[in-house]
């Protein structure tokens, strides 16, 4: 079959591979119909996640056709249209009942922090994701969900992880009726966490990013106030300015260890990697949210230090809440949003790609050129 194949920082390249075979009983084998590649990638992307591994294909977004289940699968047949969570999560661990699906114990039981994850490093216990045109999804009878007739697989393979991010995210950040949130990044997961402000009742919603057709995005997509961070003389000072002085009820920081905007970060956590990554938004997080106010993580940080101010966090009284999405038990509710039309993730696909393509989406998305907002891989062509 064909698959990504990553080859370094920068370097991706389509190669063939042997076809994934059910190694357990509770294995499926699925034909990738559309693999989304997402702003978490591209951390993978620029070498900012240790032990991503040369050889390795990504890809943690995709939906597609059942070709093969193992004899324990009993909730899935061959030929079932399928949106599969990033998230591998076993269904019965001490996480799992708790509906923590992001922090399987038993899908990546060497670590103590987050569970297993398709494409995403050995850190996320090295299994090989969905920028292909088969995969082997492990504990099928807990993750994959049929998509329903009705739906666009389009929206469907959002429903993977930027929709369900977005989402906890804004849930995270508690928001009360008439809450002022503001977000850093206008990418898919910043722009869904915008959208969903609103069905939690925010009055007020603000994202920064430094890139403007990102910011236009936003603007209509959230909608959202919008500003380039790059023309604020200070951020911190800005949002305490446009809000009485106080700060933002709720703070999101949807960015991660890419962030722009801060010289020392990016040499110390993008280009030395002493660091997990930039982490100048959440600095601007802690100190832009009001005192007790929230802050909520989803940028994807490697897993080493960093150094955040955590002194503001405590004289400030700021409670903060960080997470993988748990996609498995927000996609009921997620389903029926999509449904009513308050929410329409296929608005945010930009560029249909043949999956033969992969380097070149690769380049297109992480140089953020064309006005990519998210890219679609499509095995066969591009049909």
């Amino acid at each position: 079959m064909l698959a990504m194949d990553y080859r370094g920082p920068y370097r991706v390249r389509l190669s063939e591979k042997p076809m994934p075979k059910i190694l357990h009983p509770r294995d499926a084998i699925v034909r990738v119909t559309r693999s989304c590649i997402c702003g978490s990638d591209l951390h993978l992307y620029h070498g900012m996640v240790p032990d991503t591994r040369v050889g390795m294909t990504f890809g943690h977004e995709f939906c597609g056709i059942v070709e093969e289940i193992g004899p324990e699968v009993q909730n899935l047949k061959v030929g079932d249209h399928v949106l599969v969570p990033f998230n591998i999560a076993c269904g019965h661990c001490h996480f799992c009942k708790q509906g923590l699906f992001g922090n399987c114990h038993e899908s990546n039981a060497q670590a103590t922090a987050v569970g297993g994850i398709f494409g995403y490093s050995h850190t996320a216990g090295g299994y090989d994701g969905g920028q292909a045109e088969y995969v082997r999804v492990p504990y099928a009878d807990v993750g994959p969900t049929v998509i329903p007739d009705w739906m666009d697989p389009d929206d469907a393979v959002l429903l993977t992880d930027v929709v369900p991010t977005g989402y906890q995210a804004a849930e995270m950040g508690g928001i009360q009726k008439g809450d002022t949130v503001a977000i850093f990044g206008a990418g898919p997961v910043g722009l869904m966490a915008a959208r969903a402000a609103w069905l939690f009742g925010a009055g007020r919603v603000i994202v920064f990013d430094h890139v403007d057709y990102r910011l236009e995005f936003a603007r209509t997509f959230g909608p959202a106030e919008v500003y380039n961070f790059k023309e604020v003389d200070d951020v911190v000072v800005f949002m305490k300015k446009t809000t009485d002085g106080l700060g933002a009820d709720v703070v999101i920081d949807a960015v991660g260890g890419d962030a722009k905007g801060n010289f020392l970060q990016t040499l110390f956590g993008a280009k030395l990697k002493l660091e997990a990554g930039n982490a100048i938004a959440l600095h601007w997080a802690i100190n832009s949210v009001k005192k007790g106010g929230i802050v909520s993580i989803v940028g994807v940080y490697g897993p080493t230090g960093n150094m955040v101010p955590m002194g503001n966090v405590v004289n400030k009284g700021i409670t903060i809440r960080a997470n993988q999405a748990s996609v498995k038990r927000l996609l009921p509710r997620l389903i029926e949003h999509v449904r009513a039309g308050h929410i329409n993730p296929k608005a945010m696909i930009t560029h249909r790609v043949p999956l033969e393509d992969v380097a070149d989406a690769y380049h297109i998305f992480a140089a953020k050129l064309d006005n990519c907002i998210k890219p679609v891989l499509v095995p066969n062509g591009g049909r």
